[in-house]
């Protein structure tokens, strides 16, 4: 996402990426990675919990859970990922918000 980040705010989208590190590793990481979008840490996996993140210890912790929101906080498009491999890419998620921003033209 990191790559396609300035085609994600062309749409108006803000990306928001919850991890289960505390706040000074996940700050460390995201220096480290240089990502330019919004971190959350989740150690006490609060958010993990609400949005019903899975937890498989045998495929080593969170698999992961990617949300569109739109303004309002209604999820308007989720995908609970079976494991790592199995992420959208980028095009999937530009495309979904490509059909909501469309969406809410028409109203």
């Amino acid at each position: 996402m990191r790559d396609h980040y300035r085609e994600f705010q062309s749409r108006g989208v803000e990306i928001l990426a919850v991890g289960p590190d505390g706040r000074d590793s996940f700050k460390r990481y995201w220096a480290k990675e240089n990502l330019p979008f919004i971190g959350l840490p989740d150690p006490e996996h609060a958010v993990a919990r609400l949005y019903r993140q899975e937890v498989n210890l045998f495929k080593l912790g969170r698999m992961p859970l990617n949300c569109i929101a739109d303004l309002n906080g209604f999820i308007r498009y989720v995908h609970y990922s079976a494991s790592r491999s199995d992420i959208p890419d980028n095009e999937t998620f530009l495309g979904v918000i490509d059909q909501l921003n469309a969406s809410s033209k028409l109203t």
